[in-house]
């Protein structure tokens, strides 16, 4: 049986690396951002992902929530993704109020929601089948930057958001996972290209060099298929070794 992945800002960046190699898995793979279809990222995407479809919907329109589930039908896994940054880098004290909400709205109220809606339609689906929620959060959700706090405080909310499903679901063999991505080559990290460069050739990152997409989606294949499944609840950082504490 071919299994469905539902991923929300799958068209580019961390999403479509994920969906890149749920594909490339075996998985029909759905794709949704709020982006309109003739968009050139939602194009080139669907263009690599041939059988791939994709359906617009605004994580923050939590009203037709049933309208779009009932629009895609069954899927196995959800892969939270879609996010958006804070409007503006610069000192926490002067952030808007508009900043804060945009990202309290996007990355926590409208992903919670979201969320919420794929795990009731997952516990209608038969128990022996094993499903999957994976969100991808942020190193952020620990370690703060206070440039941008509230894409920062989102992302911790989200972590909690993950142990909560996580602890809901497991009795009916709904595994949840938390990936955290660090410093990822995406269009969200491009304007900031330059400082990251220079940071990651000071040692910021064990690895030494940036994340890739493909660096989640590997890590995604094995989560999603159940080889982890007692493990739910697990953060998983992919990040080269940005997060460990060091002297």
């Amino acid at each position: 049986m071919t299994k469905t992945a539902l991923i929300t800002g799958g068209q580019q960046g961390i999403g479509f690396g994920i969906a890149q190699a749920l594909y490339e898995a075996g998985w029909r793979v759905i794709v949704t951002a709020d982006h309109a279809n003739d968009t050139p990222s939602v194009q080139q995407a669907m263009a690599t992902l041939p059988g791939a479809s994709y359906h617009q919907h605004d994580l923050a329109d939590i009203d037709r929530l049933d309208v779009f589930f009932d629009t895609i039908g069954p899927f196995e896994c959800l892969v939270s993704n879609a996010g958006v940054p804070a409007m503006v880098r610069g000192d926490m004290l002067n952030m808007a109020p508009d900043s804060f909400d945009r990202c309290l709205n996007i990355n926590l109220r409208g992903t919670f929601f979201f969320a919420q809606a794929a795990a009731r339609r997952m516990l209608a689906t038969p128990a022996g089948v094993y499903r999957s929620m994976l969100f991808v959060t942020s190193v952020s959700a620990d370690v703060v930057s206070p440039d941008r706090a509230e894409y920062c405080m989102s992302k911790a909310g989200a972590a909690m958001m993950v142990k909560a499903f996580a602890a809901r679901l497991a009795p009916h063999n709904i595994g949840v996972f938390e990936l955290r991505p660090g410093i990822i080559a995406t269009p969200m990290t491009a304007p900031v290209a330059d400082r990251y460069n220079a940071r990651i050739a000071d040692g910021l990152v064990p690895a030494a060099r940036w994340g890739q997409p493909r660096d989640l989606g590997t890590i995604t294949v094995p989560l999603v298929e159940g080889a982890f499944a007692f493990a739910t609840g697990a953060v998983i950082p992919v990040d080269g070794g940005l997060s460990i504490p060091r002297l």
